[in-house]
């Protein structure tokens, strides 16, 4: 036993999910800015209704702590517990602690059609949604360890380090860049349009949990490196992860992945197609369209919004419906869903899709 499970030894155990262990070390980190702790019912209520915490501040996710019965009726007598969790493939650890000031009911369905706009269980995070026990604990926490991720120091940054990278790299504009999946020509092509306006580009590739199809994080961090390496000016790109896990909110989920990437540093956040969807359960722009209920200095980020790209054959290049003027028939289209599709398949993937580079480390060639 080492000396922070000897620490808490004897402290009542709450069990952290894997989905919500990396939200602890954001919450300590300065992450989740404004928030400390797992939200009380007061600003659960006003995130789920109106997008914002009690007091104003824009938060469109709720983060939240469930708890089962047992553990509440024990957490009433001693609301001082510690939080413990096994990261994917690790041993259970202790990663903290959290002083309960409030646990509460929540209907699952109600959170559901809120913020995944849709109770449907075939959703991923409906479905992890009603999994999960029907109290919330409410309380700030202090952590004690961080996940081990298994990258290295450089690539795992804090917000304050990040913020401390920019400023030793003179960048006065940071873009920052949300994704879960390798990135093609479509999404090189959005950032280098990004970076034509910005001083640099802080690509942050998140890694906690997703969904089973999604491609493993340490393959997706080698493409990174490698696209990096080869056609970006190393200089103007800064790669770190981000810990969280997939929520696939889709709309709200693009608000709250831009005030993340506020508190780290950034100045600008990409919006794609589709961000943070999954399936076809929102519209190819929603997660563009919700901005217009913020202005920029509220958010305290400016979004920078893309329109669909594609590989067009009769311009020989990545183009949108803004810059390309050829039929849909010269269109090749571009997502991560159809890269991952090819790679299950064990087809190759032509240059119209990814760097030969990036090519070679997914399909292992």
């Amino acid at each position: 036993m080492d000396a922070i499970e000897t620490a808490v030894a004897d402290l009542p155990k709450l069990k952290v999910p894997l989905h919500i262990l990396p939200d602890l070390e954001l919450l300590a980190s300065g992450g989740y800015a404004p928030l400390t702790g797992f939200l009380g019912k007061k600003d659960y209520e006003s995130v789920l209704t109106s997008m914002r915490l009690a007091n104003g501040h824009i938060w469109p996710i709720p983060i939240q702590l469930p708890v089962s019965a047992e553990d509440a009726a024990i957490l009433e007598k001693k609301p001082l517990a510690s939080l413990c969790g096994a990261a994917a493939g690790g041993d259970e650890k202790t990663y903290g602690t959290i002083e309960v000031t409030e646990i509460f009911s929540y209907d699952p369905e109600r959170e559901a059609e809120a913020v995944y706009l849709t109770k449907n269980r075939t959703h991923p995070g409906v479905a992890r949604l009603f999994a999960m026990p029907k109290l919330y604990a409410a309380g700030k926490i202090s952590l004690f360890r961080i996940i081990d991720r298994g990258v290295p120091p450089e690539c795992d940054l804090t917000p304050a380090e990040a913020k401390s990278e920019f400023r030793n790299r003179g960048w006065q504009r940071i873009v920052g860049f949300q994704t879960r999946n390798p990135i093609h020509r479509a999404h090189e092509y959005i950032l280098k349009c990004a970076l034509e306006i910005c001083d640099g580009l802080f690509l942050h590739p998140l890694v906690g949990e997703t969904k089973q199809d999604d491609l493993p994080s340490d393959l997706r961090m080698s493409t990174y490196q490698a696209l990096i390496g080869g056609y970006f000016p190393k200089e103007r790109v800064l790669l770190s992860v981000f810990p969280a896990a997939m929520r696939y909110a889709g709309p709200r989920e693009a608000v709250f992945h831009a005030l993340v990437r506020r508190n780290y540093g950034c100045t600008h956040f990409i919006v794609g197609r589709d961000h943070a969807g999954v399936g076809s359960f929102y519209g190819t722009y929603d997660a563009q369209r919700i901005f217009a209920n913020f202005s920029p200095a509220e958010l305290g980020i400016e979004p920078l919004f893309f329109e669909h790209t594609f590989f067009c054959r009769k311009c020989g290049t990545v183009a949108s419906l803004k810059t390309c003027p050829h039929d849909r028939g010269a269109h090749l289209i571009l997502s991560g869903t159809n890269v991952r599709e090819m790679i299950v398949r064990r087809e190759s993937l032509p240059a119209e899709y990814t760097r030969p580079e990036v090519a070679r480390i997914l399909t292992n060639d």
